[in-house]
């Protein structure tokens, strides 16, 4: 697994996307950063942390795009699927080196604190928590991202469908809403991944909050698996 996380890590720095994704972090966290605290004299930053949100909802699928589409085009899909690795490391390795790429352009937000502390007194749970919320929403797009660009050889393709699934994610509580049958309604209105996110925005640190967020990544890591074994047994 640490061979897939080196070999991917060095594909996003030898090509732009690596620089781009973590330079367009920096860019509007720093944009979010002046316009809701700086800007208006406020140490409250769960606005740029929610802003931040929608970002990577957007962004997070062009870093992810390559990830097994590329393999799939340049047919090196069959070479990883022979070698002698299982796949729940292969499927790691990937998730674990486009995660570390994300958290370095989210590490930026506890530079943030940092800064605010200097010139006013800051409420460090709550920018932590935020902290922790943005990291499990980068884990579960992540996740996403992975598991689309294993079902295509079009990394086009594969960044716009992370993104409808990242959008279906976060408004499927607005979906559940238009749903006739209640039973079905409510199901899906608690798995809400917006909702989840904005209770650690205001403040609420959840435990159930983290293990729904873990359990999402897990779900769709296995997919993910799934599609490579049948792949590989086709």
């Amino acid at each position: 697994m640490t061979a897939i996380i080196k070999r991917e890590l060095s594909a996003y720095f030898k090509s732009p996307i690596g620089y781009v994704f973590i330079a367009v972090s920096f860019l509007f966290s720093g944009f979010f950063f002046w316009f809701f605290s700086l800007s208006v004299g406020s140490t409250d930053v769960s606005y740029v942390f929610l802003g931040m949100f929608y970002v990577y909802m957007i962004f997070v699928p062009v870093l992810t795009m390559r990830l097994m589409a590329d393999e799939n085009k340049q047919r090196t899909d069959q070479l990883l699927l022979t070698a002698p690795v299982g796949l729940m490391r292969l499927v790691s390795g990937k998730f674990l080196a486009a995660y570390g790429v994300f958290m370095l352009g989210d590490l930026i937000m506890l530079i943030y604190g940092v800064v605010m502390s200097t010139f006013a007194t800051v409420n460090w749970a709550i920018i932590l928590g935020n902290f922790v919320a943005l990291a499990l929403i980068g884990a579960v797009f992540v996740s996403v991202g992975l598991f689309v660009s294993t079902l295509t050889e079009s990394q086009m393709v594969a960044a716009i469908g992370s993104i409808a699934l990242n959008v279906a994610l976060a408004l499927i509580k607005v979906i559940a809403g238009v749903i006739p049958v209640q039973f079905i309604s409510d199901a899906l209105a608690k798995v809400s991944v917006f909702d989840r996110y904005y209770e650690f925005t205001t403040g609420i640190f959840s435990l159930s909050g983290v293990i729904f967020f873990v359990s999402v990544v897990v779900v769709f890591l296995f997919l993910t698996v799934r599609i490579l074994e049948r792949r590989r047994w086709a």
